[in-house]
């Protein structure tokens, strides 16, 4: 699902939890992403990782270390991705 924002765009994803670690990585490399947002199946906000430029790398394992652990308790997350336009 994509909507626009006044000051970007935002797309959601739904997946299990086994993909959510692939998703986030793969949004991250390309770039133009402001903020990325984990919801369980409720709805309910379990994480917001707000991205800076130049986060990357080793900066950015203990974010994934993060998103993997919640994952891992999660049968089916929504991603939501807010892009910068």
């Amino acid at each position: 699902m994509n909507e626009d924002t006044s000051t970007g765009r935002r797309e959601e994803f739904k997946l299990d939890g086994s993909k959510v670690i692939e998703k986030v990585q793969e949004l991250i490399h390309e770039g133009n992403i402001r903020r990325i947002i984990l919801k369980n199946e409720e709805g309910k906000t379990l994480i917001e990782i707000p991205l800076t430029l130049g986060v990357v790398g080793a900066a950015f394992l203990p974010v994934l270390a993060a998103v993997g652990a919640i994952a891992a308790l999660a049968v089916r997350m929504t991603i939501v991705v807010e892009k910068i336009e």
